[in-house]
């Protein structure tokens, strides 16, 4: 049987990379986005769709008929005050798992949802135990009731957390470490490696294809963080990095400089001018956050890309797109 797969977001990293490989190992792919496609892509097929249009979006899936959906779009960013203001991440799941329900050739969905469902830094017990201190995490909080609610559209399913994703494609944001690291202004703020469970966008894009394949019972109503399966140090990245792109090391500050010149941050915030080192970005460089990924590993098997390879490759791709 032809495998076929539909992929929402696929002008985000995760998705991007998740189609690319995908349609690499055979699959037929066709990527969701309401954005156009990546120009650089693999040869997989793209539509422009907004998932609150639930007509729309449930024309697509029964023309395409796909065997497996796998949601990856949603609004990611902080910015948001409000529920409403992150429709992408409840409406538009309820339009996709009502879709899925009436699309007969969908058997399994793999649903996307956050590590920020819980406050950075904390490592929950149970799959519904919940602690945001974001609205995004709230809104991520309602994709996973409603997924739960419509039984992820009465198919196979599974719900997945990813945490931080770094490699080829990124964002500017996460990119804005290596801008800094290779004009010498990032520093280490403070002691200590800074473990953290990170994810490299082909390991994670391997992960979402192996819960596709996966057994059922194997991934039937479960929450699966996505990361390497060893946790990486922020201090011994940052150092990689630097040494790849050929500069020195990044110094390391005593904490409480890290934290006068947070504080300068913060001022130029009450300003209203943007600074790119501030207490909240002090606090997230600080705190470590480490995923127990043994039943995620038992799922989805080994990984192809190690630390030093994906720095290696994510420099090369860093230098090449900036000339």
């Amino acid at each position: 049987m032809t495998k076929r797969v539909f992929i929402t977001g696929t002008t985000g990293l995760v998705g991007r990379w998740t189609a690319d490989l995908m349609h690499r190992q055979g699959w037929t792919v066709l990527g969701i986005d309401r954005k156009p496609a990546p120009a650089e892509r693999e040869d997989w097929a793209a539509e422009e769709l907004d998932l609150l249009d639930r007509e729309a979006l449930g024309r697509s899936l029964n023309a395409f008929g796909p065997t497996v959906v796998i949601h990856l779009a949603a609004r990611t960013d902080l910015d948001g005050k409000t529920l409403e203001d992150y429709r992408d991440n409840t409406t538009a799941v309820d339009n996709l798992c009502a879709a899925i329900s009436e699309c007969n050739s969908v058997t399994r969905g793999i649903y996307t949802s956050s590590q920020l469902v819980c406050r950075v830094g904390m490592v929950p017990t149970g799959p519904e135990e919940y602690e945001p201190s974001t609205v995004y995490g709230e809104s991520k909080i309602e994709t996973e009731k409603r997924v739960r609610a419509a039984q992820g559209g009465g198919v196979t399913w599974c719900l997945t957390r990813p945490t931080t994703v770094w490699g080829p494609h990124m964002s500017a944001h996460y990119r804005s470490l290596y801008r800094h690291i290779q004009k010498r202004t990032y520093f280490h703020a403070g002691g200590g490696d800074l473990w953290k469970s990170y994810s490299y966008a082909e390991n994670i894009a391997t992960q979402y294809m192996r819960l596709a394949e996966a057994p059922a019972e194997a991934i039937q109503g479960k929450v699966f963080y996505l990361a390497d399966y060893e946790a990486l140090s922020l201090k011994a990245y940052a150092n990689r990095i630097a040494d790849e792109l050929g500069v020195r090391r990044p110094v390391t500050l005593p904490y409480p400089v890290s934290k006068a010149l947070a504080l300068v941050g913060d001022g130029f915030g009450l300003l209203g001018i943007s600074a790119p080192f501030n207490s909240f970005r002090l606090k997230n460089i600080r705190t470590e956050y480490i995923f127990d990924m043994s039943e995620t590993e038992a799922v989805c098997g080994p990984l192809p890309v190690g630390f030093e390879e994906g720095v290696k490759r994510t420099v090369a791709w860093h230098q090449a797109s900036t000339g």
